[in-house]
């Protein structure tokens, strides 16, 4: 039977990441609950979702839990709840103690609670994935190319491949991330040092937004596996594992310009940009279909947007540099400030082609490692 004792606060950071995959809407009702295994070399919590799925493990001699198991097992309790108590124990040191029927004994100075647990025996089984080639990359150049594209993801669920970011490891040793949801494009390429692991996978945005929480530590290296329809991140504590969409993800390739096509190549600096765009969007959220109109006419360049119900905004941008033909074109301001959110450089690259074709943006001195496309709106 399951006894041991930990510091509080290790153990409600573990629990924490943990609960990241655990979901009350499920269609399996074991899997509200938080999976507890007690081994003698440590703790190991278990969450899923059915989507995602986490083990945490605490070791023994971890010295920030100063952790002692005189007991050892595995029980299931009501994962929300338990986190909730954990976290009003008084005491820095909590006791853990199984009794009888599965029962739970949480112990704290003076404090004792009893919780209700249940067999671990009727939670589902986890689909291991088994270590074959695998890719190993720094946490932070993760979230990074994460950040860049799963904005562009599609909220649409009737068509699940753009709900999730397109994965791929190409012939040239790079790694494509592509998300759109056929409005807009975010592409970014991600030179990898080495790579065993090569793969074409669709990661579902959901899982993409737990991770940047589960995996905290920028500077550490994880470990990715893939398996059939799940992926596995992987650091020295947390397996952290995702079932993939599946489906063939379109060529977007295609999407993107030729040198040639381009007609209108301007620069700007991309905070004064997208100040611009706020204020603009200020209209454009009163009004349906709200666009913005960009009227570039000889060394003019004027952003102008109406709404019959609150007035008008009329506003004049000054390029750091132009090349090319006049043009007016008009598109959806949210589209320009989401893009221009990730873009870290100071000056931004914004290139047309007609009024009626998707344009592009890209940080001013980068070479096509990092591309955004915004689609035009048609306007009378």
């Amino acid at each position: 039977m399951i006894k041991f004792s930990i510091n509080k606060n290790a153990f409600q950071n573990a629990l924490k990441i943990t609960k990241q995959a655990i979901g009350s809407k499920v269609t399996i009702p074991a899997l509200t609950k938080l999976k507890i295994e007690v081994e003698e070399n440590g703790i190991t919590l278990i969450g899923s979702n059915g989507q995602i799925s986490i083990k945490n493990f605490l070791p023994v001699d971890n010295k920030d839990a100063s952790m002692l198991i005189s007991g050892t097992g595995s029980v299931l309790l009501e994962a929300a709840f338990f986190e909730n108590v954990v976290s009003q124990l008084p005491e820095v040191t909590l006791e853990f103690t199984e009794k009888e029927q599965k029962q739970v004994l949480l112990t704290s100075g003076k404090s004792e609670i009893t919780l209700k647990g249940l067999d671990s025996e009727i939670y589902p089984h986890l689909q291991e994935i088994s270590e074959g080639a695998s890719l190993k990359m720094k946490v932070k150049a993760l979230k990074e190319i994460f950040t860049e594209t799963v904005f562009a993801v599609s909220t649409q669920e009737n068509r699940p491949i753009f709900t999730g970011v397109h994965l791929e490891t190409l012939p040239t040793g790079e790694l494509k991330a592509v998300a759109t949801d056929s409005h807009r494009m975010s592409q970014r390429l991600l030179p990898l040092e080495h790579s065993e692991l090569k793969f074409d996978v669709i990661l579902p945005s959901k899982s993409i937004n737990s991770f940047k929480n589960v995996f905290t530590n920028d500077e550490e290296e994880i470990e990715i596996f893939i398996s059939g329809s799940q992926m596995l991140f992987r650091n020295e504590t947390i397996s952290y594992y995702s079932r993939l969409i599946e489906g063939a993800y379109p060529d977007t390739n295609r999407l993107i310009p030729k040198e040639s096509d381009y007609t209108l190549d301007l620069v700007f600096d991309a905070a004064q940009l997208r100040h611009t765009m706020d204020r603009a969007r200020l209209l454009t959220v009163m009004t349906t279909n709200g666009t913005v109109k960009l009227s570039v006419s000889g060394d003019s360049i004027i952003t102008t947007a109406n709404s019959p119900e609150v007035g008008s905004v009329h506003e004049e941008l000054t390029a750091l540099s132009k090349e090319g033909n006049d043009l007016s074109i008009s598109f959806n301001p949210e589209y320009l400030i989401d893009a221009l959110k990730v873009i870290k450089a100071p000056e931004v690259r914004i290139r047309f082609i007609s009024n009626v074709r998707p344009f592009t943006l890209q940080p001013r001195n980068e070479a096509e490692g990092f591309i955004q496309l915004i689609t035009p709106v048609r306007t009378n």
